[in-house]
């Protein structure tokens, strides 16, 4: 995965390529300004650190002043910060940032409004990796931010057995075998978690075992608190499948360790921010 400053680096190169020829024909190189960020609609704000680091690589003699923390709540009219120094490198910066924290407010804001509904359930509330490719880094802080938790950030930090992994291996036994074995061989220590999409499946999990978790895709809330009775804390369990506002209360009731919202990330409108000077 892409570190924070190689992000931002590849960032840069794709937004201003040759060079921002609008700012370096209208604006004087020697121009000083200022410029503050406004907040125009209600939510979580989340980015700000982000921000901080993209005006300091376009041009470390950037001045920020930060007024909002990651993770507060904003309003329309409130100003999250402020960036004084070269217009011309405000200028250079300004979608960058924009981009980067309106989507992650976003993220941060839906996140916060789904962590609350659960609040009350001993459910913590998952992130998926249905994230924009090369995004994935912001996406993912964007959800811790708002206060939910990140599941695995690619394929080698967790295995999950999930159904194509399973008809290819040819059963539930034969994937969770080859998985175990394949961690023994190659000795790591990272957890294991196979789906199942039935109680069916379910059961035959539980009769093979030796994994970490158990992912219960598109279960029935009947199905799943029968499921969670079968799992019986011996397992991690995890709701999963198209869960949202309407549904994600009665899913944490049925006493699941975690839900999983691919929506967090993949389904997210924007915070709306300005940056303007002054």
């Amino acid at each position: 995965m892409l570190s924070l400053n190689e992000m931002i680096q590849c960032a840069i190169k794709e937004d201003i390529g040759n060079g921002d020829y609008t700012s370096m024909a209208c604006v004087p190189e020697t121009a000083e300004g200022k410029a503050k960020l406004l907040v125009k609609e209600k939510g979580i704000i989340a980015g700000v650190d982000v921000a901080k680091e993209i005006f300091n690589t376009i041009d470390a003699s950037l001045i920020v002043r930060d007024f909002i923390s990651d993770g507060s709540s904003i309003s329309p009219g409130d100003i999250v910060l402020e960036v004084e120094g070269s217009a011309q490198s405000i200028l250079k910066a300004e979608r960058l940032v924009l981009n980067c924290m309106q989507r992650m407010s976003g993220i941060a804001t839906y996140t916060n409004y789904l962590a609350n509904l659960i609040k009350d359930y001993p459910t913590q509330l998952l992130d998926t990796r249905k994230t924009t490719p090369n995004f994935r880094l912001l996406e993912k802080m964007a959800v811790a931010i708002g206060g939910g938790v990140n599941h695995r950030f690619g394929l080698d930090d967790m295995m999950m057995i999930k159904d194509n992994h399973i008809d290819y291996a040819g059963g539930i036994k034969e994937a969770i075998e080859a998985a175990n074995q394949f961690r023994n061989e190659k000795n790591l220590s990272i957890p294991l978690e196979i789906e199942a999409r039935n109680l069916q499946e379910l059961e035959e999990i539980l009769s093979v075992g030796n994994i970490d978790r158990i992912m219960l895709d598109n279960f029935s809330f009947d199905d799943m608190r029968t499921a969670v009775s079968l799992i019986a804390g011996k397992y991690e369990s995890e709701a999963s499948g198209g869960i949202n506002e309407t549904t994600i209360i009665e899913y944490a009731k049925c006493g699941v360790d975690y839900i999983s919202v691919g929506a967090l990330t993949h389904q997210i409108k924007s915070l709306d921010l300005s940056l303007k000077a002054v």
